[in-house]
């Protein structure tokens, strides 16, 4: 079975162009593409897995990464999708307060993560075991992924979520921007 690359419907953004947001979404698509390359590979060495043993572990290595980018960008952009939206009353809003005493005291601390130094993404996870939230930093597409956990918020902090509208020095105003316009009401559904 193969992936199928998503079509967003993500409006005009503040902050964050047209361009920048096209470029990336044709990004996405090649984590798709490359997805579906890497299990075609592997199939096609499994016919003789004893010459091609190195080949496919190296694939199926490269497969958490292409996978990771696929899945991490669905997440990201449909959290554009229909225009910013405010936090709903609720669960996850319920959470943050429990958790962090209030919304903004975890948006303060979000907000350092995602300033981490080098590419990867800022993710906030819900543990259904433990009835928490969870945020930490992931490196690459795929690099500390937290198991059996739900993504919740997806914060693209590679280069080119942000490059073309503002230099690597200001990229607190990409995620200022990116916060400005989520639509926290399709972030909350994650719940």
């Amino acid at each position: 079975m193969y992936y199928t690359p998503k079509t967003f419907n993500v409006p005009a953004l503040t902050g964050i162009s047209r361009e920048t947001i096209d470029e990336h979404i044709g990004l996405y698509n090649g984590y798709v593409k490359h997805a579906n390359l890497i299990r075609e590979k592997i199939a096609a060495y499994s016919h003789d897995p004893d010459n091609n043993a190195y080949a496919m572990g190296e694939m199926q290595r490269r497969f958490g990464f292409e996978f990771g980018g696929m899945r991490n960008h669905e997440y990201y952009f449909t959290q554009f999708e229909d225009g910013a939206k405010p936090l709903p009353s609720g669960k996850l809003k319920d959470l943050f307060v429990t958790q962090w005493g209030s919304v903004e005291a975890w948006h303060e601390r979000f907000l350092k993560i995602a300033l981490t130094r080098g590419v990867g993404w800022a993710m906030l996870y819900f543990d259904k075991q433990t009835n928490q939230l969870i945020e930490t930093w992931v490196d690459e597409q795929h690099l500390g992924q937290l198991a059996d956990l739900n993504i919740i918020l997806a914060l693209d902090m590679w280069e080119h979520s942000y490059l073309r509208d503002y230099p690597p020095s200001r990229k607190q105003e990409y995620v200022n921007a990116f916060f400005a316009n989520l639509n926290w009401e399709v972030v909350a559904d994650r719940l």
